[in-house]
């Protein structure tokens, strides 16, 4: 398929190294995320769960230890974004504290600077309500959260959702766009996959595959 610029290519989990965030930012994505943990008071950049104090889990890695681990910290993500707008930052964890305390570093470090915020767990977007410079997306990995979102949905507008892909159909496509103007589909990781993404017609992709993204943004 040849594919047109008005999708969204956004770089999943590019922003979890330090490298990853600038290469994505220099290839021309539209937006790159970043996955926030809170643990032991530092706001963690990293997908991987924590387990205990020494060690760190991934499905995709297995466990590592904490001390051959590269995690940094969202004080060095803001710092090498410079104010770029482009950072999705997507807030993980049990804990409601994580959205507070990163509401506060984005007043401290970069205030008023655009960036948009993700969770499945919405009620941490309250902690930035107040914050005009701040794009609010509603995240829902299964059914459950799909059927309950589809319901807050009919009484409200968004500043956009996050869906995973296979729970999609074009039917609840066209009713999210009533409702909001960003729909992004993840993971998309293989053209079979951006091609479904099309066909449904989602405004954005969420992937780890950045020459799939660099077709899509060229």
């Amino acid at each position: 398929m040849i594919y047109g610029r008005g999708m969204l290519a956004v770089a999943h989990r590019g922003g979890n190294t330090l490298a990853g965030l600038r290469a994505a930012l220099d290839a021309g994505v539209d937006l790159v995320e970043a996955d926030i943990h809170l643990y032991r008071g530092a706001l963690e950049v990293r997908h991987s769960r924590a387990i205990g104090p020494r060690h760190y889990w991934d499905r995709s890695t297995g466990v590592t230890r904490r001390r051959d681990a590269v995690v940094p910290e969202l004080e060095e993500v803001l710092a090498v974004a410079d104010g770029d707008p482009r950072l999705m930052l997507d807030l993980k964890g049990p804990s409601l504290a994580v959205a507070a305390r990163v509401a506060e570093r984005l007043r401290s470090l970069r205030p008023g600077v655009p960036v948009a915020v993700c969770t499945k767990q919405w009620r941490m977007l309250d902690a930035f309500a107040g914050d005009a410079n701040v794009r609010r997306i509603l995240s829902a990995a299964n059914t459950r959260q799909l059927t309950r979102l589809r319901a807050r949905l009919q009484g409200e507008r968004a500043h956009g959702v996050s869906i995973r892909l296979r729970l999609l159909t074009p039917e609840i496509v066209a009713e999210l766009r009533r409702s909001t103007e960003l729909i992004l589909a993840w993971s998309v990781d293989t053209e079979p996959e951006l091609d479904r993404s099309f066909d449904l017609g989602v405004t954005g992709v969420i992937s780890k595959n950045m020459a799939l993204l660099n077709r899509l943004l060229t």
